[in-house]
């Protein structure tokens, strides 16, 4: 089985064959009742063709921009981009929608028994093992990981919608009432819809993060306008379209390619009143002060993991730090990026077999490959300065990748960590180098004893982003401690403790921050993409003696 993954990595990883993306092409039964491209086909004699959606309709623009392949610099996808002069349809679009929404509870609820339905058939089309060959290997073109990698988004994205089939998405919308102070008066609490509202995801993650946030918004009774990064934005039009098969509306989503400027041109005309970002922590900031706070945040994570003071099996420790590192080649929001390692730990070998399953990584099969965000120069030039800290040293990593077609403009380097002792990385010079994040096969490494347990918690303290953790541990009161004293908003806690996996399961997100956002779970889907609405009826009857009173 792993052989036959292995080797449909490397077959996607070579030069594809030509076709013609408009032409009519082999596609399996079931792809092609949605699909427009085949993942393999894609090639720079015969690039795809990405298009936007608005009012119902695809369009293309007289825009484009085009794509490279991230393993070989083809110019493989050319994306149909909006311009600022282009965005008023979508604009008239969004302001179409009211602001209590497409449904709520009071108005065609049978929307949420439709997207039940929708939810069903989308997440069976998943299931098929045709359909989720072809996003799974769509996901490796545009984003390359290893197949497996891959295919975990769309395993995730497939629950996800079998979580909300039947009447899930109306339990989503679930009320409560409690008495009044006299005969006739209840107040009542409903999940209401924002109306229209907007969505940005990044390019990591180009299926899961998407659809899990579109379809929360849908689920509510939101309008979204949905902005995939372009250099991936070819799987979530497949995907839109797929939805468009399984009975989703064509006019409740409008899914637009353009760059950043353009976006927020469109974010400050329509003026959605909630939007959804998920990216940088440059880029949020930003967005918050533009959209004066209305907005709910994913942003950055430089994520940390503890190993506790109780040492044991440590094969599976170094193998979940590996992969918690450099999976995806490093590129997820919830990657490891500084490992605090006990001073047990010392006496072990887990720095060595790290270093020897981070070798292992190869691009044939990618489970190391093409940065998308950082180029080969940029991380290597930090590295360069991380090791001018005293008492630095380079663990293992730190070259390129050789013998690669990987395009200049991306990045190609071997899985990397460097180790920084803890109390130069609290220094004020210092600590900014340490924690800033490179979203690549990098991690920081220290160690620390018992007694530095405090000076560990004040360094997580000081970290401004508080996406995931992990303290690996089954020590309870070192749990205690450290959990009591830190505010990640996913943490996983226990000997398997892990920083990366965000399945359909439980809540990932953020904490400590008023902004954060959440996905995957009901609760996550209420917080963002619904807000509290309070109905007090006061039906009487008033009382046979009543009079006027005195002025108050």
């Amino acid at each position: 089985m792993f052989k036959c993954i292995v080797n449909r990595g490397v077959r996607i990883a070579s030069t594809p064959r030509i076709y013609n993306a408009f032409a009519s092409f082999n596609l399996p039964r079931y792809v092609s009742t949605f699909a427009t491209v085949d993942a393999e086909e894609i090639s720079g004699s015969s690039p795809a063709e990405v298009l936007n959606l608005v009012q119902g309709k695809w369009i293309g623009s007289s825009n484009s921009n085009t794509i490279v392949d991230p393993l070989n610099g083809d110019s493989f996808i050319k994306v149909a981009e909006v311009d600022e002069t282009g965005i008023q349809p979508f604009v008239e679009s969004l302001s179409s929608c009211p602001k209590h929404g497409v449904h709520n509870p009071f108005k065609s609820p049978e929307r949420y028994l439709m997207y039940g339905d929708i939810s069903a058939k989308a997440a069976h089309m998943l299931s098929l093992p045709k359909v989720s060959d072809f996003f799974t290997r769509l996901i490796q073109r545009v984003s390359p990981k290893s197949y497996q990698q891959a295919y975990g988004e769309v395993y995730v994205t497939q629950k996800f919608l079998e979580n909300f089939c039947g009447d899930q998405v109306r339990f989503l919308a679930r009320s409560f009432a409690v008495p009044g102070n006299h005969l006739g008066q209840q107040s009542h609490g409903f999940r209401w819809p924002y109306g229209p509202v907007a969505i940005i995801t990044p390019f990591n993650f180009p299926l899961e993060i998407p659809v899990l946030q579109l379809m929360g918004a849908l689920y509510m009774g939101n309008k979204p306008v949905l902005k995939v990064d372009s250099k991936v934005s070819i799987v979530m039009e497949q995907m839109l379209r797929l939805l468009h098969n399984c009975g989703l509306p064509v006019e409740d989503v409008d899914f637009i390619n353009s760059d950043g400027k353009t976006m927020n041109k469109l974010l400050q005309e329509a003026n959605p009143r909630m939007t959804l970002f998920t990216g940088s922590s440059r880029v949020a900031e930003k967005l918050a002060g533009d959209l004066k706070g209305k907005i709910k945040l994913e942003d950055a994570g430089f994520d940390w993991k503890i190993l506790g003071p109780d040492v044991q099996q440590e094969d599976y420790i170094a193998w979940v730090c590996d992969q918690d590192a450099y999976a995806c080649s490093g590129q997820k929001c919830s990657a490891q990026s500084l490992l605090f390692i006990h001073e047990n730990w010392s006496q072990t070998s887990l720095i060595s077999k790290l270093k020897d399953l981070a070798e292992r990584r190869k691009l044939e099969d990618l489970t190391v490959g093409p940065v998308l965000t950082f180029t080969t120069d940029s991380m290597l030039e930090h590295v360069n300065k991380l090791l001018e800290i005293p008492g630095s040293k380079l663990l293992f990593g730190g070259q390129p990748l050789k013998d690669h077609s990987i395009p200049s403009i991306y990045g190609a380097i071997k899985p990397t960590a460097v180790y920084v002792p803890l109390e130069e990385i609290v220094k004020g010079k210092n600590y900014e180098l340490v924690t800033k994040e490179i979203f690549g096969p990098f991690q920081i490494v220290t160690d620390y004893k018992s007694s530095q347990l405090p000076i560990v918690l004040d360094a997580l303290e000081r970290m401004h982003a508080h996406l995931t953790a992990a303290v690996v541990s089954n020590d309870p009161l070192f749990l205690q401690q450290v959990i009591g004293n830190t505010v990640n908003g996913t943490t996983y806690a226990g000997l398997r403790a892990r920083t990366t996996g965000a399945p359909q399961n439980h809540w990932f997100g953020p904490a400590g921050d008023p902004r954060g956002a959440g996905i995957g779970t009901p609760e996550a889907i209420k917080l963002v993409w619904s807000c509290h609405r309070e109905i007090i009826y006061d039906v009487g009857p008033v009382p046979n003696n009543w009079e006027i009173p005195p002025s108050t």
